[in-house]
């Protein structure tokens, strides 16, 4: 059986027109005019149990929207829904005790007390025995590195570090499904790595399925095998992450910093030039992973100077997302 299985699933609200200027807002106040907003479109797929899932899209796609509807927070409009054999809407509590979620944005650890409290807490609502919650926050605490943060007050750790603890205790009652809605977003290299890995190894030990959302395509490469892209609430892809790797993310960004200054016609052979900064200290190229190798390009930044910072990232999901559409990409924000 599935974990998750989505059958012409579509959500649409209504939402309060506003009127412009005080006379319209006068006649809308007592006639009120509505909108129809459809979040998501008849969306049908599913999910093995087990499986590392991707589930991802430019802003207002619908994301979010169908993870809500998965756990049982929403209701959907019309559409057919199971996870793990629950029908989420009517048996949410039931639900609740096989699946753990994560909403990047919604915290779920109380902010003026330490993790170790709320995770305690966890363990009484889920019925656990004492013993058992002891030697499972033990566990989880080995897990994602958080042994000795789990006596502060949340309020004062980083935001990668609340966010290793916010996901630890999606995972005390060791569900068999993961929703993680933006797990990453704000968080440094660092911090995402060490959620990545923490993730990974629990997925593999205890067979617990995960469905990503992200806006960070990193997040695919490290954990998800599959993915599917939807926007404007409808799917546009689905495939491996590997197909959509080798297909559609075969450009890199790389921001680079020297020590002095570079010169006004500084290329580097099989990069664009994207951005030369101001002082030239800085600059900004892309390049084609199918055409130039990396190494090649890395060699070559290195030898135009002293470097002072690199980084290099994914071109952003909307671009993928656009090239996928078959459009023209040049044009898009970096």
């Amino acid at each position: 059986m599935p974990a998750i299985q989505v059958t012409d699933l579509t959500k649409t609200f209504r939402l309060k027109h506003k009127a412009a200027g005080l006379g319209a807002s006068m006649r809308s106040l007592f006639r009120p005019e509505y909108q129809t907003v459809e979040a998501v479109r008849s969306l049908s797929f599913e999910m093995e149990s087990g499986e590392l899932l991707g589930f991802i899209g430019p802003n207002g796609a619908g994301k979010s929207t169908t993870i809500k509807i998965l756990t049982g927070i929403l209701f959907p409009t019309a559409g057919q829904v199971e996870v793990l054999g629950f029908v989420p809407w009517k048996q949410r509590q039931k639900l609740a005790y096989h699946i753990g979620t994560v909403f990047g944005q919604r915290p779920q650890l109380w902010y003026h007390l330490p993790a170790i409290d709320t995770l305690t807490l966890f363990g009484k609502i889920y019925e656990m025995d004492d013993r058992e919650t002891k030697h499972r926050i033990a566990e989880l605490a080995e897990a994602f590195e958080i042994t000795d943060l789990l006596e502060t007050p949340v309020r004062k750790l980083s935001l990668g570090q609340r966010m290793r603890c916010e996901v630890a205790a999606s995972l005390l009652h060791k569900p068999k499904l993961l929703l993680l809605d933006e797990p990453s977003i704000g968080l440094d290299v660092v911090a995402k790595q060490h959620i990545r890995d923490a993730l990974r190894e629990m997925a593999k030990q205890e067979n617990v399925g995960v469905l990503l959302t992200s806006h960070d395509a990193g997040d695919l490469e490290a954990l998800c095998k599959r993915v599917i892209i939807i926007n404007h609430g409808q799917i546009v892809y689905e495939d491996k992450v590997s197909t959509l790797k080798r297909s559609f993310l075969t450009s890199k960004l790389v921001e680079v910093r020297y020590a002095d200054q570079i010169s006004a016609d500084f290329h580097i052979e099989g990069t664009e030039t994207l951005k030369v900064a101001k002082e030239r200290y800085g600059v900004k190229l892309r390049f084609d992973t199918r055409s130039t190798p990396v190494e090649k390009v890395m060699a070559a930044i290195s030898a135009s100077g002293t470097l002072v910072d690199i980084t290099v990232s994914d071109p952003p999901l909307e671009e993928v997302i656009a090239a996928i559409y078959g459009k023209d990409t040049s044009s898009s924000p970096l």
